[in-house]
């Protein structure tokens, strides 16, 4: 039986009527229309479909509706509107996509893990960065724009 769920989504209330047990990634793509979360592998191991909540970087495709109620949800599509994220620029700068499919994934991750580790290691990359598949290989090219983006965000 569809209830309320009310929560925050890209800095805009938002209230749908759905089943609380419903994954956020079904809400977010065919009810909200947001494209960008990626469906991967449904049970979080590939991190597709990752956004945060909360700030914390989250798989969609686990976390059920009930779960974000009174909650604030950042998507792909909320994490800016123009593409001047820090990230997002050294995502394009370092030519990390190729197929691009695990790409909004990958850089909500990575939004996460510099919001809170300012100066990261490649060590400390490679572990934040470890739950986020990407079939093409890009890796070193991710890695290398997020220590960019580190230093960006460390400037600013």
């Amino acid at each position: 039986m569809p209830r309320p769920v009310s929560f925050t989504l890209n800095g805009k209330p938002v209230r749908l009527d759905t089943d609380e047990k419903r994954s956020l990634l079904w809400a977010l793509r065919t009810d909200l229309g947001l494209t960008g979360t990626k469906y991967g592998c449904g049970i979080a191991e590939c991190g597709a479909c990752t956004v945060h909540v909360e700030g914390e970087a989250t798989r969609a495709c686990v976390t059920r509706m009930q779960d974000v109620a009174g909650k604030a949800v950042v998507t792909i599509e909320g994490l800016s509107r123009d593409g001047t994220h820090p990230v997002q620029r050294a995502w394009l700068q370092q030519q990390v996509p190729q197929c691009g499919y695990c790409q909004s994934g990958q850089i909500m991750q990575a939004a996460a893990f510099l919001a809170s580790t300012r100066a990261p290691t490649d060590a400390q990359i490679d572990e934040a960065m470890a739950g986020n598949l990407c079939r093409c290989g890009t890796y070193p090219r991710i890695r290398q724009a997020v220590k960019s983006a580190a230093a960006k965000l460390k400037g600013a």
